[in-house]
């Protein structure tokens, strides 16, 4: 009996061991709608039609690479769904397209969504949700709200910073210049204008006309002849690709040969530049924080060499020279890298815990010394950026790495 009875202590005394065990395992992961032990389940919205359809090319580079993860096992076991739908651009359809993949498809984030006014649209819908509205394609300085809007983060440079740069450029190197400003006339828009007016300083006055255009505009060119006939030597173009090819375009056929400055987001060499010719985009400067894909100084990158290897055999349809490529690939992998920071925990707060304390991560596509480091009191990615000017080829980095000051 006493045999018996040792035995059925030990049985017993095993089997709540078993059970505390399999209950702390469980513990150990937490999940909220959009997270199971084989899914993650992500939404974004993309312009595949509608006036920014040349960014469309973002959602299709970021469905690409997640198909890559999965093939290889995915994260952490999980397979990740990402619904990337069609938003035209229009933030009314942003909104209706956002509801639906929260109410509807109940996703864990709202992840990489493309554009300012899209973004805005649905910034304070999914505060009240409290979804992860993280990694924005924008550089809106909007997006750095942590008081007001705690479940945004962007993850673009920031539009305000990279202008600062040019200001400053001018400022110091062509005290003199004549300046004009095309600009798309929304929070992108004027985000550029504000941050260079800073750069400036006292020379802001410098700034001799101004235009501007609206998204749904057929073309820029009346703005462009406008501007030449103000007597400007300097211009900026504050543009999407599309438009951002139009001004190149125009101010080439017009004869005009101001020191030219083009934003990063209307830079790519196959989204921008090609389009509008080479021989007119000869002489552009603008400012990168990325390597410089197709530019033969790059060609033994090993980053490089990874991204166009993963583009010949996921995504061999698209461009790798297309800046809008890029740039959904480094999204993907930034998601990547903060999906595998949350390990178990698959809970919107703590996803939005982990994008809001990034410490000096660097991506295979950044140019050296470019990191994204983030905090809860401070959610700008980036602060580090490089001068280039095109050389008819390539674009061609000049000075050193450019520090702003993060706010």
């Amino acid at each position: 009996m006493r045999l018996k009875l040792i035995a059925a202590l030990l049985l017993a005394a095993v089997a709540a061991s078993a059970v505390t065990s399999v209950s702390s395992y469980a513990a150990d992961k937490r999940y909220d709608v959009g997270a199971t032990d084989t899914e993650i389940k992500l939404g974004q919205t993309m312009p595949y039609s509608g006036p920014a359809s040349g960014y469309g090319v973002n959602g299709k580079v970021e469905a690409a690479y997640w198909r890559m993860v999965n093939a290889k096992g995915g994260i952490n076991g999980r397979k990740i769904n990402l619904i990337s739908m069609d938003d035209g651009y229009s933030p009314p359809k942003t909104l209706e397209q956002t509801r639906k993949l929260v109410e509807q498809d109940e996703v864990l984030a709202i992840v990489g969504s493309l554009g300012t006014p899209t973004n805005s649209a649905i910034q304070k819908y999914l505060r009240g949700k409290k979804v992860p509205h993280i990694f924005i394609t924008s550089g809106a300085s909007k997006w750095n709200d942590p008081k007001d809007f705690p479940w945004t983060t962007p993850f673009y440079p920031p539009y305000e910073e990279e202008a600062k740069i040019y200001g400053k450029y001018i400022a110091k190197e062509m005290p003199a210049a004549k300046i004009a400003v095309i600009y798309q006339n929304d929070d992108f828009g004027k985000d550029y204008l504000k941050g260079f007016k800073e750069g400036l300083g006292d020379k802001a006055s410098a700034i001799i006309k101004e235009a501007s255009y609206e998204v749904s505009d057929p073309t820029i060119d009346s703005q462009i002849v406008n501007l030449k006939a103000s007597g400007a030597d300097t211009l900026l173009t504050v543009a999407s690709p599309k438009f951002a090819a139009q001004s190149i375009r125009k101010v080439h056929a017009l004869g005009w040969t101001p020191a030219h400055f083009v934003v990063s987001v209307g830079a790519s060499i196959g989204g921008v530049l090609e389009p509008a010719g080479l021989e007119a985009s000869t002489g552009l400067i603008s400012a990168f924080t990325s390597k410089i894909v197709g530019d033969p100084a790059w060609d033994n990158d090993e980053g490089v060499k990874q991204f166009l290897a993963f583009m010949k055999e996921w995504y061999p349809d698209g461009n790798p020279i297309d800046g809008s490529v890029q740039v959904g690939y480094a999204v993907a992998q930034m998601t990547e890298v903060l999906l595998k920071n949350c390990g178990d925990d698959l809970t919107r707060e703590n996803l939005v815990k982990q994008a809001t304390s990034l410490s000096n991560v660097s991506l295979p596509l950044f140019l050296p010394g470019v990191t994204v480091t983030t905090t809860p009191t401070d959610y700008s990615a980036y602060h580090i950026f490089k001068m280039a000017k095109f050389d008819g080829k390539a674009w061609k980095f000049f000075g050193e790495n450019i520090s702003t000051t993060k706010k």
